[in-house]
């Protein structure tokens, strides 16, 4: 008799059931930053081996990040049947065909763009950019923003004026230079009009449509696919991938995740910097019926 699963809030090493569960896998999602990338913000070359592998098990891998869908695609490559779920769910993408986007009201853009103006007035050090369907928008060019801005947004415009910008805006990200949490979040919440604001990192805010988060994005794609949450695996390590936990039947929060995450989560992996997404990969993959990959 094996083990009961771990349940929330108690989170452990990989044990006998999930390595039954790693059996019946079809989809595994990870986050990027602070989860599967480095502690030089790279993809380990250790990934680039496995993708192959699940591949051939006729497991799909999607990355899921704040991160817009020209940088992912940039970072992986034209890998056929790779689905995206970009922009912190609100911009779902595979082999070029758009899955679901999740536009905001062009009004709240606007007063959102004056109150984050009038924060910076007040001697806020931030950075806003629009988020588009066609590519990113900023006004600030100074390098320290472009720096902060680049490897996220690897397609970006800068624009005289961002109430001027004509797309379909999916996300507005901020970046403060600061901290967010203590500072720019808490007046984006008081304004929130019903839209949702996410810390995604120390220094990023998300705002985006109450029902456009990485989670509603993955139970979409899963629908569309045919996949059930049981054959998903989840990697994550922050606020932005909490309900991603919640449609997975492997969920795992990274060592060096928030402590929200690692209360919710059914597995604690190792943290990014000792590559924790690449080593439990290999022991979920150790699990592989015989056969599955030398075709037999």
């Amino acid at each position: 008799m094996t083990a009961p699963h771990p349940t929330p809030g108690h989170a452990g090493p990989l044990d006998t059931d999930a390595l039954a569960d790693a059996a019946k896998l079809e989809l595994v999602v990870c986050d990027m930053d602070g989860t599967l990338l480095d502690a030089d913000g790279a993809i380990p070359d250790g990934l680039w081996p496995l993708l192959d592998r699940m591949e051939r098990r006729g497991i799909l891998f999607a990355p899921a990040s704040g991160r817009q869908y020209a940088t992912l695609e940039t970072m992986f490559g034209a890998r056929a049947g790779m689905p995206f779920i970009a922009e912190n769910g609100t911009f779902v993408v595979r082999d070029g065909a758009t899955l679901s986007a999740s536009v905001i009201d062009p009004g709240h853009v606007a007063r959102t763009i004056g109150l984050l103006r009038g924060l910076a007035r007040a001697g806020r050090d931030l950075g806003t950019v629009l988020c588009g369907t066609r590519t990113a928008y900023i006004e600030r060019s100074d390098k320290p923003f472009r720096d902060a801005v680049a490897p996220y947004y690897r397609s970006n415009e800068v624009v005289a004026d961002l109430t001027g910008v004509r797309d379909d805006i999916i996300k507005v990200a901020i970046y403060d230079f600061g901290d967010a949490e203590a500072g720019t979040l808490p007046a984006l919440e008081a304004e929130a009009e019903g839209h949702k604001v996410t810390l995604s990192t120390p220094h990023w805010i998300d705002v985006s449509n109450a029902d456009a988060t990485k989670g509603r994005a993955l139970a979409a794609l899963q629908k569309a696919l045919g996949i059930p949450a049981s054959r998903t695996a989840v990697f994550g390590d922050y606020l932005n991938d909490l309900d991603m936990l919640e449609h997975a039947g492997l969920s795992f929060a990274m060592a060096n995740g928030h402590p929200d995450l690692i209360a919710r989560a059914r597995f604690i992996a190792p943290a990014n910097t000792d590559h924790g997404v690449i080593t439990t990969l290999e022991r979920l993959l150790e699990a592989t019926r015989p056969g599955d990959e030398d075709g037999s």
